[in-house]
């Protein structure tokens, strides 16, 4: 018996081929908020973000403090690297016209909380950067608001603490729920109030966020010799981007779904429950404990590492992007078609235990003309079947997985990998979750 796999339904959808740029017609809607100036990665992660741009709806970028940089006074040095991002942004619109334009992004570009922590929250201490996050999750927009935290989150907690205190318990209630959060390493103690006070929140704090990066010799060769955006990414202090897995968590790559923490991706694989005590760094010198106990979405023993090659091709093709003006230039990415469906969203099909699910990447393409390769592999750790299963034609356009007898109840997530043999070579992703009855 074989069962073949349809959507989950959505509005995720990509469209070009045969050289025309490729547009994704979803995107996460995401306000970074970041400790700049703090650490030189921070600068980094925001020219790595400025390169994905057009696959993200960027509705903020808010300069706060946190526990390495407990004070600020201004966006001087985000609003460089958006005039480096000027610079380039034509070429980079060539390779996609969804690139936003700088003048966007400097009128997204604004001071949050100026001091540190909780003591900056409260009745008086509202900021250009929370009023924006209100207004932000405010919008008719079913899509959720994903705030990242690159240093402290103090200026998310003052955005929520405002509605908490002017606004009836059900509209906090339905503001809260189109609200995520993302923090780094844990920089200051409103990260943790937030965690403590809405305990039922998406509330991520990833502690694993370096073993991925690259190396010194790479960034010179492939980053800071290309154009006015390479010569605004510094040189690194204690190691490259830390705070970028904050953006890779959301990028639709067709690798994973947000919301499902437990999937995994470029920005990491989450347990499915939350912990408790996920500290902060040191810096904040046991300011977590007070909260206790509190819940976060922690990582598991997985590392980004698995997916760095990819990562770093990625970014190599799109620094490339930014300093040629054409199109056949640079390399682009794949279009990954499975059973038909050409979005980017995680497929899901039931069948029975024993059954065969045939899977067929037919009609998925690449808009340089470049040879494909194709790689099916059953996702082990993020599958609730704990045995093997095996795909067979795993290296071909069709595949079937063959369901094991005793995995009924349970699911196997199955990963698309489609490359290109382009420089660099580049990969999109389809995820497949086979619930077997």
């Amino acid at each position: 018996m074989t069962s073949s796999v349809s959507s989950s339904g959505g509005s995720a959808g990509v469209g070009g081929s045969g050289g025309s740029p490729t547009t994704v017609s979803f995107k996460p809607r995401v306000i970074h908020t970041t400790d700049i100036g703090g650490d030189p990665d921070d600068q980094e992660s925001v020219v790595r973000q400025l390169t994905m741009a057009h696959w993200f709806d960027i509705e903020g970028w808010i300069v706060t403090t946190g526990c390495w940089k407990k004070s600020q006074d201004s966006t001087e040095l985000l609003d460089t690297i958006v005039d480096a991002y000027g610079e380039v942004v034509a070429n980079l619109q060539v390779h996609d016209p969804e690139f936003p334009s700088a003048e966007y992004l400097h009128s997204i570009s604004v001071l949050g909380q100026t001091g540190y922590g909780m003591g900056d929250v409260g009745d008086g201490k509202d900021s250009p950067g929370s009023e924006l996050i209100i207004a932000a999750v405010d919008k008719d927009d079913p899509r959720p608001v994903w705030a990242t935290c690159w240093g402290g989150c103090n200026t998310i907690a003052q955005a929520i603490w405002k509605v908490q205190n002017t606004r009836p318990a059900e509209e906090l209630a339905h503001f809260m729920s189109k609200l995520r959060v993302y923090d780094i390493l844990g920089q200051d103690d409103a990260g943790t109030w937030i965690a403590k006070t809405f305990p039922d929140m998406l509330y991520i704090r990833a502690t694993g966020v370096y073993s991925w990066q690259p190396t010194e010799s790479w960034v010179a060769e492939h980053v800071r010799s290309h154009g006015a955006l390479g010569a605004v990414y510094p040189e690194k202090a204690y190691d490259y981007e830390g705070d970028t897995p904050a953006i890779f968590h959301l990028i639709p790559n067709g690798l994973h779904d947000p919301d499902q923490v437990d999937q995994g991706g470029w920005g990491g694989r989450f347990d499915a429950r939350k912990k408790t005590g996920v500290r902060g760094m040191s810096c904040m010198e046991g300011e977590d404990a007070p909260y206790d106990p509190y819940g976060m979405y922690n990582e598991t023993s997985e590392s980004i590492a698995r997916w760095k090659d990819a990562i770093q091709n990625d970014f190599e093709a799109r620094m490339d992007w930014s300093i040629t003006s054409n199109y056949a230039g640079a390399n682009h990415h794949p279009i990954a078609i499975v059973n038909g469906d050409t979005s980017r969203q995680v497929l899901e099909v039931s069948a029975p235990a024993g059954s065969s699910v045939e899977l067929s990447a037919a009609g998925s393409s690449d808009p340089d003309g470049n040879e494909l390769s194709y790689s099916w592999w059953v996702f082990e750790e993020a599958s609730s079947y704990s045995g093997s299963a095996e795909v067979q034609g795993n290296s071909s356009t069709a595949a079937t997985l063959q369901l094991p007898a005793d995995s009924g109840g349970q699911n196997l997530h199955v990963i698309l990998e489609l490359s290109d043999n382009g420089s660099p070579s580049l990969t999109a992703y389809r995820r497949v979750i086979v619930q077997v009855q």
